[in-house]
């Protein structure tokens, strides 16, 4: 049952059958009613003076009157100035409860025949995963399990940036200074300790520069003159031409690297379908860049170096080939590009990565278009901004990131603080205390990167992400818990949620209504979080539902009632709040406990 079509059929009868007026219900636009007014549907009446030759106001009075007498959907109405507000009938609230507990799919769209790749994560080999990465893992994870319930065939990829000149950095490092140092010998885990070597190098050529422009040398020169970067773009050209010393330090150091993002990933509760590497990808692009040059989507300088001219787009030139033949991003996300469509031949692949690369995407997309890619209208790149700390930016190659196990490990040890400063877990084990710590630690981490929307560039506040009021994850977690409670009472009393029949009692308190009609709309706030790539929509979503529950049970006695139909309703409104709670919290990656 959808209510807001059966609403618009009825207000187009409504013009008919007054006015005469031949509407079609793409033509009738509702809104919700502000909470401050009786209703829950809203129809702006000021588009239609004319035609009715009536003031907004009575045309809507004239509609609401024959909606509330002809149409079994409407039980009453008001009108404030032009804004027509409905009431909608119980029986029409009962109807839709009844049909979303027989329906344990409510929320989850039918498939749709189309396929999408979602490619998030994209760590680099030399350091550790840090507090950026989460939002991007977080995002991509779940936007392809709001996809999947929106009828999409979703693929989870994992693009790993495997090589490039940063790669070398930490190997030439480690060349130097290590020592043959591992993770096993030195007890850091593996991307930690590369990381370390990574801003070892930054150290040293810091130092370097800093000599040779002492000495007179101009800094940009003395940039691309120091003996490190100069090493390191060595090792890069020895590494592409198959050097087994450098290609045998590159294996054993990205090795202990995926050894130590794998525990990152469980820890997250995030995975993928499957992995790419841009160790393999690269050479594909090499190919498209020697397609590029015969289609003269391409251009050759005269040192060798092949470059996009995109001046005719608005655009500048981009180079896609260094003159020593080695490799950039762009060759790469050629050549990743068409080696996904040959893989899975979808209708969208959605690139998650920071804004920071908006212009790289651009141009990417438009270059694919050039070479004449069937897939190329397909492409979407995810866009999300920055997470800022009181601290200001963070710098990978500084040593001055928040690394992304340390922070859900803090997370984890404050909601453990929160929760026994509660005193909620007396009769918890330690494991089952544990469990919950960590569920909660998570939560409210995972909540509070998502609930911005994308675009948007956030402040990241542990301490207020681990509320337990609010707009957070442990809020929602709270209510949902709260409610498993009370469902565990109705069993002690031998009423079972599937056994209650919703249209046994005579009338609704307004706020059982109002708590129908937010589950009604679950499918559609999923359908709207997929097309606008948004889990903002859910988290939204989960907390207006957990608020206005909250309300509901400060409100309304569910045991403490007469009549026994009502207690029977009530139970199960909580009971299927509860399951669309945790659905929603679902795709976003979020547990919810049973208690807490």
């Amino acid at each position: 049952m959808d209510i807001e079509n059966l609403l618009k059929e009825q207000i187009v009868k409504s013009f008919d059958a007054i006015f005469d007026i031949d509407l079609s219900k793409d033509e009738i636009h509702l809104q919700p009613t502000r909470k401050e007014f009786e209703g829950s549907h809203t129809f702006v009446t000021f588009p239609y003076g004319k035609a009715t030759r009536k003031s907004p106001e009575e045309t809507g009075k004239l509609l609401g009157a024959f909606l509330k007498e002809n149409s079994p959907e409407v039980q009453d109405f008001n009108v404030v100035k032009g804004f027509l507000n409905i009431v909608v009938a119980d029986e029409t609230c009962m109807a839709v409860l009844s049909a979303i507990k027989e329906n344990p799919e409510h929320g989850e769209l039918p498939a749709n025949g189309k396929s999408v790749v979602v490619e998030y994560s994209s760590p680099n080999t030399n350091k550790p995963l840090h507090l950026g990465h989460l939002r991007n893992n977080f995002l991509g994870y779940s936007i392809s399990e709001i996809l999947k319930a929106a009828g999409y065939t979703v693929t989870r990829v994992n693009l790993v940036n495997d090589r490039g000149i940063h790669i070398c950095k930490s190997m030439l490092a480690y060349q130097k200074w290590g020592k043959g140092e591992t993770p096993a010998s030195s007890g850091i885990k593996g991307d930690h300790l590369i990381g370390n070597y990574y801003v070892k190098f930054d150290k040293e050529y810091k130092k370097e520069i800093e000599a040779l422009v002492k000495a007179g040398m101009d800094e940009d020169i003395a940039k691309k003159k120091a003996p490190l970067m100069r090493s390191a773009q060595e090792m890069l050209k020895k590494w592409e031409e198959g050097d087994q010393e450098v290609v045998g330090l590159w294996k054993q150091m990205n090795d202990w690297v995926y050894e130590g993002f794998e525990v990152t990933y469980k820890n997250m509760g995030i995975d993928f379908d499957a992995y790419l590497y841009e160790s393999n990808t690269y050479i594909l692009g090499k190919d498209i860049v020697e397609e590029g040059l015969e289609k003269k989507v391409f251009f050759k300088k005269d040192n060798g170096s092949v470059w996009a001219d995109l001046s005719d787009e608005g655009l500048d030139q981009k180079l896609v080939l260094r003159s020593d033949g080695t490799s950039v991003y762009m060759t790469q996300d050629l050549g990743t590009a068409d080696l996904k469509y040959q893989h899975y031949h979808f209708d969208k692949s959605i690139y998650v990565v920071g804004n920071e690369q908006d212009y790289h995407f651009v141009v990417l997309f438009k270059i694919l278009r050039k070479l004449g890619r069937p897939y190329a209208e397909g492409l979407y790149h995810l866009s999300y901004g920055m997470v800022d700390l009181p601290t200001g930016k963070m710098k990978s190659r500084e040593g001055t990131v928040v690394d992304a196990d340390e922070l859900m490990r803090e997370m984890v040890d404050t909601a453990k603080k929160h929760t026994i400063e509660l005193g909620k877990i007396e009769d918890f084990s330690q494991d089952q205390a544990n469990d919950l710590y960590h569920i909660l630690g998570l939560g409210a981490l995972k909540y509070f990167l998502l609930k911005v929307d994308p675009k948007k560039r956030m402040l990241f506040d542990p301490q207020e992400s681990i509320e337990f009021q609010g707009h957070t994850g442990p809020f929602i977690q709270y209510t949902y818990a709260r409610i498993a409670a009370i469902v565990r009472k109705g069993h002690q009393l031998e009423i079972e949620p599937d056994q209650i029949d919703p249209k046994g009692i005579s009338s609704l308190h307004p706020i059982e209504k109002t708590l129908t009609l937010l589950l009604h709309e679950f499918p559609s706030k999923v359908k709207a979080a997929a097309d606008d790539f948004s889990p903002s929509v859910i988290t939204q979503y989960a907390y207006d539902l957990a608020k206005e529950y909250n309300r509901f049970y400060a409100e309304v006695s569910i045991f403490n009632v007469a009549d026994p139909k009502a207690m029977e309703f009530r139970i199960l409104l909580s009971f299927l709040v509860a399951r669309t709670l945790k659905k929603a919290m679902k795709l976003l990656g979020i547990d919810v406990p049973d208690r807490m």
